[in-house]
């Protein structure tokens, strides 16, 4: 079980379908989805239409005592996903909610979803907020967005843990890469060269 945990807008629902993608119809694992995004319809119904599209199931959980209905239900899959609504690192409230739906789930995996357009001091303030929810992985999206990917490597330094994809479009499922050192050293050196030859 992966869940997806982060601020608004920085592309969990999408990236999301990719790996359900890579994960069904390449590596042909059987995957299911599970939203527990119920403030935003346009979300649930965004990843109603990849499951019909990929052929894999979705579930809505209204409470969180549902969970672990829908966990028995799907215990015959490889892989279940879990995309959750975007909370802003200013809202404690909000935060405190989502770490009750992870209390004593150990079994969850969770990665933190940031972007790469994201400015450092406000990386820096989601990772500290988001700090208490336990996340396992950091994941950057809209790599073909930023211009300054040092902050890749600060936020991986700051937060003790390793980034576990990349995505750097729109493209269902292309837009996407497991993260490796060599790469984000890669956009850094080629983000410095940019600014040096345009200086």
């Amino acid at each position: 079980k992966i869940a997806f945990v982060g601020p608004t807008g920085v592309g969990k629902t999408t990236t999301i379908a990719k790996i359900a993608v890579d994960y069904s119809l390449a590596k042909k694992k059987k995957v299911a989805l599970v939203t527990i995004d119920t403030y935003r319809i346009a979300a649930i119904e965004q990843l109603k239409i990849y499951a019909r599209i990929i052929g894999i199931p979705v579930d809505v959980v209204v409470h969180e005592e549902d969970l672990d209905r829908i966990f028995q239900k799907h215990r015959n899959k490889d892989l279940i996903l879990i995309d959750t609504a975007g909370r802003s690192h200013r809202d404690i409230s909000q935060l405190k909610e989502l770490r009750r739906v992870f209390a004593g789930r150990q079994d969850i995996e969770r990665h933190l979803v940031l972007s790469a357009t994201t400015k450092q001091s406000d990386i820096s303030s989601i990772l500290r907020n988001f700090k208490f929810i336990d996340f396992h992985y950091l994941l950057f999206t809209k790599i073909d967005e930023g211009s300054k990917f040092g902050t890749l490597l600060n936020a991986a330094l700051e937060s003790g843990k390793y980034i576990s994809y990349l995505t750097n479009g729109q493209r269902v499922p292309e837009d996407i890469r497991e993260a490796r050192v060599e790469d984000i050293m890669d956009l850094i050196l080629a983000a410095n060269n940019s600014r040096s030859i345009a200086s």
